[in-house]
């Protein structure tokens, strides 16, 4: 269904029209009319169909010239960049309707400004439960004209601890007037809330999660432990996003990954709640005019973000919830455009975790190898020579005099090509990471493996180490599977053990904090042979090839320790 085939004011319709809005989305469709009608409606729909639209409209309509100096509508929204955009959205509804003035208020703004604003007569207020309390409390904001109260995001504020605040808010404005609320999910609480605050509400689903990501290709790359920042730099210089956002779990991780893609020579910011409300605009302004092109951020603090023309989402963290990882790829394919997804993977459980949100989604997540370097490096010289093909020079290019005054000086047209050609290629793969793609170390027949080295730990036979607790503390330090560790030479007061060599620094690192058998370790590269007398483990033996295949399957090394101690004890009665 059409915009213009709604019942909308003249100037509401040149509005969309100017935003260049034709067809409905599914949300808008379903909720537009109803809201129009003053009915209070429930719709449960993700990040991304169109919501903002479907409340800001009617809201927009429903302002008449005798509301320009009281509140008539106040949109509630759980963080300080969703309410900015849908304050902005909203704006750009009201181009028209010059007494519709809207003001945003939240939190780690000057007070002293939004104050100013409402006295001006905002007529749509726009903000986070907590600031909108201040106000309340200030009288600086009154709400006894209110015609209707909009929760966006409702499941999100309630997760960030704002329902008493929501509830303060809803019982003290106008009985009659008209609630909205909107949702991706509908929790007890959720529930709670309607029922209490809500009158005979109409109640619009969108059924599936899968038509949020109908338009994403969704894709997983398996990475070992470690090696997950050299993976993405590979992917981001491989596929060159215009724009691409990149998802962690922490802000500690936003901040090192950002430091870290800088570094590489990506033009990369990061965006989390721990910032300033001045760094947090200043980096939403500079991704949004193109001052950088990856957006490193946490789940909350891209809540509020609605850039168009994101090429990609990086999953660098696997998402803690399943919702959120909708809200993530989300980003990207929106308004009808493809998009595509990328999530990094390291180990069986972050896998497994994939696998539920597969599930969930209803949606395919397709395996893909990771590049290589080679495979970058050609496809860098495939777009110089298409770029150089696809380039058109005017007869009166100045081109032309500095390539004849080279000439003059004894330079060849050849030679000039080559030199800037070869400066093109070399600006285009510096930022590639030295990343050997990992492979198993045994694999199909014998010899098959990749490259080996051995590490030296410092505790051995004289410590009573044995080596399933060896094999059990690389396992839960790196996260790698006991197939990717061979020979354990255990000696007096030391052991080695041969590893993958493309992953040595890594396991050396992550070993480095550990204990085994409650000895804390110190581990480095084996470099010489020891006079010591090894006991080598005997890969035969039937003990050994049972232990080590359960430590191939994930097990921990706490685990593992406290099931073969009472097996040792009743070794030693038995003997006795």
């Amino acid at each position: 269904m059409q915009f213009n085939k709604l019942n909308l004011s003249q100037e509401l319709i040149n509005a969309v029209e100017c935003l260049g809005f034709a067809e409905m989305t599914e949300i808008q469709e379903k909720s537009i009319p109803l809201l129009l009608e003053g009915h209070d409606v429930i719709g449960r729909s993700n990040t991304g169909t169109g919501k903002t639209a479907a409340f800001g409209i009617p809201a927009v309509e429903q302002i008449s010239p005798a509301d320009s100096h009281n509140v008539s509508v106040l949109i509630l929204c759980p963080t300080r960049e969703l309410a900015m955009q849908a304050c902005e959205e909203i704006n750009k509804f009201a181009k028209f309707k010059k007494y519709v003035k809207t003001s945003a208020v939240y939190g780690g703004a000057s007070m002293e400004k939004q104050i100013y604003a409402l006295k001006k007569g905002a007529n749509i207020v726009v903000g986070t439960p907590g600031r909108v309390m201040d106000h309340i409390r200030r009288r600086t904001l009154k709400l006894n004209n209110l015609k209707t109260v909009i929760l966006d995001e409702a499941d999100e504020m309630l997760n960030m601890g704002f329902r008493e605040d929501i509830e303060t808010i809803l019982a003290s404005v106008p009985e009659d007037r008209q609630t909205v609320l909107f949702s991706a999910t509908m929790p007890p609480e959720i529930l709670a809330i309607t029922e209490k605050y809500q009158n005979n509400p109409v109640q619009i689903h969108i059924k599936s999660a899968q038509k949020t990501v109908s338009l994403v290709e969704q894709y997983y790359f398996e990475v070992a432990m470690g090696r997950k920042t050299d993976a993405l730099k590979l992917l981001l210089l491989a596929y060159s996003p215009a724009s691409s956002m990149v998802f962690c779990n922490t802000k500690k991780m936003v901040d090192e990954l950002t430091e870290q893609l800088i570094q590489a020579g990506f033009r990369a910011a990061g965006l989390h709640g721990d910032m300033k409300q001045s760094q947090r605009t200043q980096v939403m302004n500079g991704f949004k005019k193109g001052a950088s092109s990856v957006l490193v951020a946490t789940d909350v603090a891209a809540r509020g973000i609605d850039v168009s023309g994101i090429d990609a989402v990086f999953n660098y963290d696997i998402p803690q919830d399943n919702e959120y990882y909708i809200h993530r790829i989300g980003r990207t394919g929106r308004a009808g455009k493809a998009g595509n997804a990328y999530t990094l993977v390291s180990g069986r459980k972050q896998l497994s975790e994939l696998r539920s949100i597969e599930r969930y989604t209803n949606a395919e997540i397709k395996e893909l190898p990771l590049p290589e370097k080679s495979d970058i490096i050609e496809r860098k010289k495939n777009d110089i020579i298409a770029e150089i093909r696809d380039t058109e020079i005017t007869p009166d290019s100045k081109a032309y005099e500095i390539v004849s005054s080279l000439i003059q000086d004894g330079i060849s047209a050849e030679e000039i090509a080559v030199r800037l050609i070869g400066k093109k290629i070399d600006e285009e793969i510096s930022a590639l990471p030295e990343f050997d793609i990992p492979k198993p170390l045994k694999k199909g027949r014998k010899g098959s493996g990749a490259k080996t080295v051995k590490v030296d730990i410092n505790i051995g036979r004289n410590q009573r180490i044995a080596p399933n607790f060896i094999l059990g503390a690389l396992v839960d330090a790196t996260g790698m599977t006991g197939r990717d560790f061979g020979k354990i030479d255990i000696f007096d007061r030391h052991t080695t053990v041969e590893v993958p060599e493309s992953e040595s620094d890594y396991i050396i690192d992550a070993m480095n904090s550990s204990r085994i058998n409650g000895y804390p370790v110190e581990v480095r590269l084996y470099k010489g042979s020891s006079n010591e007398k090894s006991r080598p483990v005997e890969k035969s033996s039937k003990r050994y090839n049972e232990r080590r295949k359960q430590f191939g399957g994930g097990r921990k090394r706490n685990s593992y320790i406290a099931d073969t101690a009472p097996e040792r004890k009743k070794r030693m009665k038995k003997r006795h």
